[in-house]
C-alpha cells in the first residue's frame, strides 16, 4: 500500500473516500483512532492509503477534484 494523502481535515478524508469508492478503488484510513490519545483536538493527521496498483489513478482522481496532494517520493 502507498500513502495517498495525509490530512487533519475529516471532511477531506470523507470526500476522498467517496471519490475513490465511486471509482472502485479501495482505500484504507490509518490513524483514525489516534483522537483517543490526542484528546480529540485534531493534531494527528490521518493517512489515506491505497493499493500500489491504484495509486497513480487515485492521484489523478484527486487532482481532478482539486484536492492537494503531497509531492511524490
Amino acid at each position: 500500500m502507498k500513502e495517498l494523502l495525509r490530512t487533519n481535515d475529516p471532511t477531506i478524508v470523507a470526500f476522498t473516500t467517496a471519490l475513490l469508492r465511486a471509482e472502485d478503488i479501495e482505500c484504507f484510513v490509518l490513524d483514525v483512532h489516534m483522537s483517543i490519545l490526542e484528546g480529540s483536538i485534531g493534531i494527528m493527521p490521518r493517512r489515506m492509503m491505497v493499493a500500489d496498483q491504484h495509486h497513480f489513478r487515485a492521484r489523478a482522481i484527486l487532482r481532478d477534484n482539486d484536492i492537494e496532494l503531497p509531492e511524490q517520493k
